[in-house]
C-alpha cells in the first residue's frame, strides 16, 4: 500500500511541477489543503478518493489523457487496512459450495449494475463534468446522488444465506477492486451491537486512523462513512442483521458499491433493495453436497440411502453439513445407517447435531426473539396434520381473530419460520418438529388436545357448509350464515374444499376414531355431488368407506345403504376396482332392502350396471341399468333417471351400437333442455359435459369429425367451467384425436399440451394418453 501511494504522489508531485504550480499554488486551485497535497506526494497519506482526485485535476487543468492516469493511479493505490474483529476484508474459502446457482447469477447481474454506475461515474470524472455523486471531501453527499446497489437475502434458519453470500464474495472480487468486508451483524445475540458501533468497525477497516475517528466524534461517523462508501468500489457484506434498524444507517447513500444484506427476517421495510429469498436446495444438489462432505466412495454404495438422508434432512443445508459431518468423522458408520437413525421423527432434531453445531439451535434463536402471540401459534401449528394452512384455520388453534391470525403469521413469514404461498402457510419440514417439540415442552397435553378439538370442529363444520353447495336438497348457505371463510359461491366452496382437502380429512379421521359417527357421516354426505368435481384427489374410498363403517355402527340400514353406495361409486371411479365395486353395491342393495328404500335401491342397481360396463358384461350392465331406471322413474328421481339414461348411451356405445349410441346421447340433451332447472345446475353441468365427451366420441367412430369436434369443445368447457379438472382431462385427449385426425396438427398439441398442465386433479390415466400423443405427434 505505500508503495502504491508513493507512486500516485510521484505522479501528482510530476504533474503539478509540470504545470508550474507550488503546492500552495495548487492548493488554492483546487480546494485541496497544503498540508493534504504535501502528504500525498510524499506517500505519507493513502491515495485519495474519486472527488478530491476530480479538485485536484481540475486544479491542474490536465487534458483527458492525464486526468485518467491520475485517477487510474488513485484507484491502484487504495486498498482496505485494518481488520477489526467481526470484519474481514475478505471472506475465507467455501470449498464444498453447492447450487444456487439462479441465486450467483442474480447477484451478479447486481454486481454488474454496480459496475456500470462505476463507469457512467469515471467517463464524468474524465471529461471533467461534475460527478452525479460526487461532493468535495468531508461534505454530505447531496441528495439524489446513484444509490448503491443492495441485495437482501433472506431465509428459514440454516438455509445457508451467510455461505451463499460469502461465495458470492470470492466470486465477485474482481469487479470490487477496492476491497470487500463482510461484516457480522450479530442479529441473533439477545443485545446485538449497535448501528454506530458497526459503523466505527468499518471505518477502521477502510483505513480510518483512530486521530480522525476522534476528531470526528461519533456524531461526524455516519457523513465519514457515507463519504468513504461513496467513493470505493467495495463489496460490502452486511451478514445476520437483526431487522431493518440495524441495517438502514450501514447502507451507503451512494456510489457505485454493492451491498449484501444477509437475514433471517425478510426486511420488508427496507426500501430499493434487490430480494433474494433462499429456501432448501434442491433434491439433486442436497445430494452432491452429502457427497461432497462424506465421498463418494460411501455414497454410491447406497445412493437410496443418501436420499433418504437428504430427504430426511429436508434438504436444509444446515441439516446437511451436520448428518455429512457426522458420516463424515464416524468412518465406519454406513449411510443406511444414518438414514434409519433419522427416521424416527420424534429423534430427528436430537441427531442432526454435530459437536457444538445443533439444527434445533439454529432454530431456538429465532423462536426466542417471536412475540407471546406469535410463538404460541408457532407452537400450535405443528397440530396442523396437512402440508399447510389458511389462516382462518389457523386461528381455530389459538382463538385469535381472523385478523390477529393474519398478523401472527406474517410475524412468523417475517421472521423466516414459515412460508407461503397464495395465502397459505407452510412449515419446513424440520421447523415443524421443532415447533412439535416446543409445544410439547411448553404446553400441557390437555390444551393441545383442546386446540386441536377446536381446529377439528371447524373443519369438519366448515366441510359441511361447502359440500352443501353442491347438493341437490342445499345449495348456497343459510343467508344469515357468518363465518371466518368466504362460500358465497360454489367456486369459492370448490377452492377452500380443495386447499384444506388434507386438514378436513385428517378431522374426519379424528372424528371417526373418536367415535363421532353422525358426524363422520354427515361430512360424507355433504361431500356426494361435490366428489364428481375432485374425482382423482385420492382419498373418496377412504372418505366414503369411513362413513359407511360409521353408518354400519349407527345401526341405521338407509344410512349404510346410501354410504355402502357412494363406496362402490368411488371404488369404481377412483381406484378401478371393479369387483370391490360389485361387491359394495350389492351390500348397499341389501341395505337398502332392508330399509325399504327404493331411492337407494335403484342407486345400487346403478353403480352395479356401471362396474359391469367397466368388466364388459354389458347383459347385466343392461339389466341393471332397466331396474334402476325403473325405480328412479317410480320415486321421481329426476338426477337419477337422468344417469340411468346416460348409461344406457354408453352401453349401446360399448355394444357397437354407434348410431344408437348417439341418438341416446343426444335424446338426453333433449331431456336436460326440457327439464330445465328441475335439474340442480352442477349435476347439469357434469352430465353435460359427460354426454358431449361421448357424443363426440360417437360422432368420431363413423368419421364425423366436424361434429364429433364441436362437441368436444363443448365439452372442455363445461368442464372448465365447472372445475371439474378430471372430467376435461378426458375431454382434451378425445379433442386431440379428433383434431388429429381432421388434420389440425397444431390444434391437436395444444389439447394435449392443455391436458399435461392440469395438474394433480386430472385423470392420470388421461395425462399418459396425452404425453404418449405429443410423443406421436413429435415422430
Amino acid at each position: 500500500m505505500a508503495e502504491e501511494s508513493a507512486a500516485f504522489g510521484a505522479l501528482l508531485r510530476e504533474l503539478r511541477l509540470g504545470a508550474s504550480l507550488t503546492i500552495e499554488g495548487l492548493a488554492e486551485a483546487s480546494g485541496v489543503s497544503v498540508r493534504g497535497i504535501g502528504d500525498l506526494e510524499r506517500g505519507r497519506r493513502a491515495a485519495p478518493q474519486r472527488r478530491t482526485v476530480a479538485a485536484l485535476a481540475d486544479g491542474l487543468g490536465l487534458d483527458e489523457k492525464d486526468r485518467e492516469r491520475l485517477l487510474a493511479a488513485a484507484r491502484a493505490g487504495r486498498c482496505p487496512g485494518y481488520s477489526p474483529p467481526g470484519v474481514r476484508a475478505f471472506p475465507r474459502g467455501i470449498h464444498d459450495f453447492v447450487g444456487r446457482q439462479p441465486e450467483l447469477a442474480r447477484l451478479a447481474e447486481l454486481a454488474d449494475m454496480a459496475a456500470r454506475r462505476h463507469l457512467s461515474a469515471d467517463r464524468h470524472l474524465s471529461a471533467g463534468q461534475p460527478d452525479p455523486g460526487a461532493a468535495a471531501d468531508g461534505q454530505p453527499v447531496r441528495p439524489g446522488a446513484e444509490q448503491p446497489v443492495v441485495a437482501a437475502v433472506s431465509g428459514p434458519p440454516g438455509t445457508g444465506k451467510t455461505t451463499l453470500a460469502l461465495h458470492a464474495a470470492r466470486e465477485l472480487a474482481d469487479r470490487f477492486p477496492d476491497g470487500q468486508l463482510v461484516v457480522d451483524l450479530r442479529g441473533m445475540d439477545d443485545v446485538p451491537p449497535e448501528p454506530a458501533e458497526l459503523m466505527a468497525g468499518v471505518l477502521k477497516a477502510l483505513g480510518v486512523a483512530d486521530r480522525v475517528l476522534a476528531k470526528a466524534g461519533p456524531q461526524g461517523h455516519p457523513a465519514l462513512y457515507r463519504h468513504l462508501l461513496a467513493d470505493r468500489r467495495c463489496l460490502l457484506v452486511l451478514d445476520n442483521a437483526r431487522d431493518e434498524a440495524q441495517v438502514r444507517p450501514l447502507l451507503p447513500g451512494a456510489g457505485a458499491g454493492m451491498v449484501v444484506v444477509t437475514s433471517r427476517r425478510m426486511l420488508t421495510g427496507l426500501e430499493s433493495v434487490h430480494r433474494l429469498p433462499l429456501g432448501e436446495l434442491g433434491a439433486a444438489e442436497a445430494a452432491a453436497f452429502l457427497t461432497g462432505l462424506v465421498g463418494a466412495e460411501r455414497c454410491d454404495a447406497d445412493p437410496a440411502a443418501l436420499a433418504e438422508v437428504a430427504q430426511r434432512c429436508g434438504h436444509l443445508p444446515l441439516a446437511l453439513r451436520v448428518a455429512g459431518n457426522w458420516l463424515a468423522t464416524r468412518t465406519g458408520w454406513s449411510v443406511r445407517r444414518l438414514a434409519d437413525r433419522l427416521a424416527f421423527e420424534e429423534r430427528r432434531l436430537d441427531a442432526l447435531a454435530a459437536g457444538d453445531v445443533r439444527v434445533s439451535a439454529a432454530f431456538d434463536l429465532s423462536y426466542r426473539q417471536l412475540t407471546p402471540a406469535a410463538a404460541r401459534l408457532f407452537r400450535r401449528l405443528a397440530l396442523v396434520e396437512g402440508p399447510d394452512v389458511g389462516a382462518a384455520c389457523a386461528a381455530r388453534l389459538t382463538g385469535q381473530s381472523l385478523f390477529e391470525a393474519e398478523d401472527t403469521l406474517e410475524e412468523l413469514v417475517e421472521a423466516g419460520l414459515l412460508g407461503t404461498e397464495r395465502d397459505r402457510y407452510r412449515f419446513h419440514d424440520l421447523l415443524r418438529l421443532f415447533a412439535r417439540s416446543r409445544l410439547e415442552a411448553e404446553e400441557s397435553a390437555e390444551d393441545a388436545t383442546r386446540a386441536r378439538a377446536a381446529m377439528h370442529r371447524w373443519l369438519l363444520e366448515t366441510a359441511v357448509v361447502a359440500g352443501r353447495w353442491y347438493e341437490p336438497e342445499h345449495g348456497a348457505p343459510p343467508p344469515g350464515r357468518r363465518g371466518t371463510v368466504d362460500l358465497s359461491t360454489a367456486d369459492r366452496a370448490r377452492e377452500w374444499l380443495q386447499a384444506e382437502g388434507d386438514n378436513w380429512l385428517a378431522a374426519l379421521r379424528a372424528a371417526a376414531t373418536a367415535g363421532q359417527h353422525a358426524t363422520v357421516v354427515e361430512v360424507a354426505e355433504a361431500m356426494h355431488w361435490f366428489s364428481d368435481l375432485w374425482i382423482f384427489w385420492g382419498h373418496w374410498p377412504e372418505v366414503f368407506g369411513t362413513a359407511a363403517r360409521s353408518a354400519q355402527a349407527l345401526g341405521d340400514p338407509l344410512l349404510e345403504a346410501t354410504q355402502l353406495n357412494y363406496h362402490a361409486w368411488a371404488l369404481l371411479m377412483c381406484e378401478g376396482r371393479h369387483h370391490d365395486s360389485l361387491a359394495r353395491s350389492a351390500e348397499a342393495l341389501a341395505a337398502a332392502q332392508r330399509a325399504d328404500d327404493l331411492p337407494q335401491q335403484a342407486w345400487a342397481h346403478a353403480y352395479a350396471a356401471w362396474a359391469h360396463q367397466m368388466l364388459q358384461d354389458f347383459e347385466s350392465a343392461a339389466d341393471h341399468n332397466h331396474r334402476a331406471a325403473r325405480l328412479f322413474e317410480a320415486v321421481g328421481d329426476l338426477h337419477g333417471m337422468l344417469h340411468a339414461m346416460h348409461s344406457s348411451g354408453i352401453t349401446q356405445m360399448e355394444l357397437g351400437r354407434v348410431e344408437a349410441a348417439l341418438d341416446s346421447f343426444l335424446n338426453t340433451l333433449a331431456f336436460m333442455d326440457q327439464a330445465g332447472d328441475r335439474i340442480e345446475p352442477h349435476v347439469a353441468q357434469v352430465t353435460r359435459g359427460s354426454l358431449h365427451m361421448c357424443a363426440g366420441g360417437a360422432c368420431a367412430r363413423t368419421g364425423r369429425w366436424d361434429e364429433a369436434i364441436d362437441h368436444l369443445r363443448t365439452s372442455v368447457g363445461l368442464c372448465r367451467d365447472s372445475g371439474n379438472t378430471g372430467l376435461e382431462s378426458r375431454a382434451l385427449v378425445h379433442l386431440g384425436k379428433a383434431l388429429l385426425a381432421a388434420g389440425h396438427g397444431t390444434e391437436a398439441r395444444d389439447a394435449f399440451t392443455r391436458c399435461l398442465s392440469l395438474g394433480p386433479s386430472a385423470d392420470p390415466e388421461s395425462v399418459t394418453k396425452a404425453r404418449q400423443q405429443l410423443a406421436h405427434c413429435d415422430d
